[in-house]
């Protein structure tokens, strides 16, 4: 009983001793948790605005309401890197296959100022595709200067019926205001996008809706035009995922990459100018009897409380983060998901293991002697 009392005791005053050590210095603690939550929030906000921004792209698109994408050769499964390449009549040689119910042409464009991607549709085709657009307010286009915008890009830019907006260096009259979710966030009329690009009869691709036989449908349009890419919905979205783009694994491994090393820097010179600092302490420890594996568990402890708060900070300001953006920027969208939570705390680890190791060794090395009369 005397034994197990004196453990319990000394393991009391260990933790006691680990405590108080974390704020000795204060500052220098605090700072280390902040470098470390910057490494968690840099993981998370960078992987879970990429993943978003794909997941929901791909979900718009299956909104359109179509079964079959049809683009040009070596097409980029982002719309916004399409160029009007294919013959409108293209779209007349498809709705005439047996399997077909409609063709929408898409005139797909980028504008700049607003960051948006903008839509040339025929109305009627379009909207044939599903059950239609639903309006929030407003009408279909009636004349060729006239445009439709989502309820996001609307709340974002404070659009409403009525309004003059500038698109592609041409003056629109914001017509109507829509439901989200139908692939662009505006809308304007094929002809006229055709007539501002210079594309004229072109297009950057076809919407098709089949009858019901989707695979069928598109071996059929396969068969007619061999050198296209054609794909199904769902195999669209299947792909637009980040773990299936290759373009982006480099990018997401070296904001990983550049925030393992945040944590290993400063928590290796946090750590080795703590152990110089406590010289002569850890020569008190050893002289009373503690292993050197005793000192490098303790050393190690303090290094994980410090990762602990730094990932939880991290991780409520991510998210705190996100509710922020969330609202000044309702188009913005961040997923994060646990899967990634659990990867940036195992980073974080990772990285403070990796840079606590060197000086707890080293500190385990003190020769209690010379560590007893250190200045």
């Amino acid at each position: 009983m005397t034994m197990l009392s004196e453990e319990r005791e000394m393991y009391f005053s260990l933790f006691q001793m680990l405590k108080g050590n974390l704020f000795v210095r204060p500052i220098r603690s605090a700072l280390t948790v902040a470098a470390i939550a910057i490494q968690v929030i840099l993981v998370l906000l960078i992987v879970g605005l990429t993943s978003g921004v794909i997941s929901e792209w791909g979900k718009r698109v299956e909104g359109v309401g179509a079964d079959i994408l049809v683009q040009p050769p070596n097409s980029s499964i982002f719309f916004a890197l399409s160029s009007a390449v294919m013959q409108e009549s293209v779209g007349q040689d498809i709705a005439r296959l047996p399997g077909v119910d409609e063709v929408a042409p898409t005139l797909i464009l980028m504008e700049q100022r607003q960051f948006s991607l903008v839509y040339g549709i025929d109305y009627r085709q379009f909207n044939g595709l599903s059950r239609g657009f639903l309006f929030r307010a407003g009408r279909p286009f009636e004349g060729p200067d006239e445009a439709l915008a989502d309820d996001i890009i609307a709340q974002t830019k404070h659009l409403k019926v009525g309004d003059k907006v500038a698109l592609l260096n041409h003056e629109f009259t914001i017509c109507g205001i829509v439901a989200h979710g139908k692939g662009a966030r505006l809308f304007v009329p094929l002809r006229t996008a055709q007539e501002i690009t210079g594309a004229d009869k072109r297009v950057s691709m076809f919407y098709v809706r089949s009858k019901g036989d989707t695979e069928g449908t598109r071996d059929a349009i396969a068969r007619l035009r061999p050198q296209d890419q054609i794909r199904t919905t769902s195999e669209y979205v299947t792909l637009m995922n980040s773990t299936n783009l290759p373009e982006l694994q480099p990018f997401i491994r070296t904001m990983v990459g550049l925030g393992l090393v945040i944590s290993f820097l400063v928590v290796l010179l946090t750590m080795h100018t703590m152990v110089m600092e406590r010289t002569r302490e850890i020569g008190i420890l050893k002289a009373l009897g503690f292993s050197k594996a005793a000192i490098v568990r303790l050393l190690l402890s303090e290094t994980l409380l410090i990762t602990a708060a730094g990932c939880t900070l991290g991780i409520l300001t991510t998210f705190a983060t996100r509710a922020i953006l969330k609202e000044s920027l309702p188009s913005l969208l961040i997923l994060i998901s646990p899967e990634w939570i659990l990867s940036a705390v195992a980073l974080a680890l990772a990285g403070a293991a990796a840079g606590a190791i060197y000086p707890a060794v080293r500190a385990a090395r003190f020769d209690p002697v010379v560590a007893l009369a250190y200045e």
